[in-house]
């Protein structure tokens, strides 16, 4: 077990790594430090951050983590500084995103996505739209990749507009977006 896991001290000092990679946008994909355990750290399905248990609710600090995570091959998703990578829990997604703005129509329609990070990618081939729906209660997780590996879960109200957008293509509803279509689900299944 490593001391990260029950340890302020590792928060303290990860925190100090992070801030001290200024701002804006880092390079975290091609940081290579060694793996230092794990962290009692959770991103839940409705997008909040805990800490030990306790709800992480200042903002800022919220997004400077977001600035250094990072999903691996391995499928786990990890704090990352050029110096160390510490291994946390995401139930869902990484972000959620929490509104979408639509430009043109048809085959040039444009999708832009806000995260709660206020970060907006377009979804396109680098940043595709997927819906995973459950077989058994139809239940959709919508997803946009928004940087790496990382996604960030359609919240309700943004996948429910983007469904007001969508068209039937061979039994499939989708949308387009950067000149693809990605499909929604079954038609006749998202009915707004």
């Amino acid at each position: 077990m490593s001391a990260l896991k029950n340890s302020n001290t590792g928060l303290a000092a990860l925190i100090k790594s992070a801030r001290g990679q200024g701002t804006g946008a880092l390079p975290v994909e091609s940081w290579d430090p060694e793996h230092c355990g794990e962290m009692d750290m959770v991103i839940r399905k409705d997008g909040s951050w805990w800490h030990e248990g306790t709800r992480i609710t200042r903002l800022p600090l919220v997004k400077l983590f977001s600035r250094v995570l990072r999903k691996d091959a391995d499928g786990a998703t990890y704090l990352v500084t050029p110096v160390e990578k510490i291994r946390i829990k995401v139930e869902c997604a990484h972000f959620l995103a929490v509104r979408v703005d639509v430009e043109g129509a048809g085959t040039d329609q444009r999708l832009f996505f806000t995260t709660n990070m206020d970060e907006v990618v377009e979804a396109g081939a680098q940043y595709p739209i997927k819906v995973e729906t459950d077989p058994d209660t139809l239940e959709p997780t919508p997803l946009i990749r928004v940087r790496g590996r990382l996604d960030a879960l359609l919240n309700r109200p943004v996948f429910y507009e983007l469904v007001e957008y969508a068209v039937e293509i061979d039994g499939r509803l989708g949308v387009y977006a950067g000149g693809q279509f990605f499909p929604l689900g079954p038609a006749g299944v998202h009915v707004v």
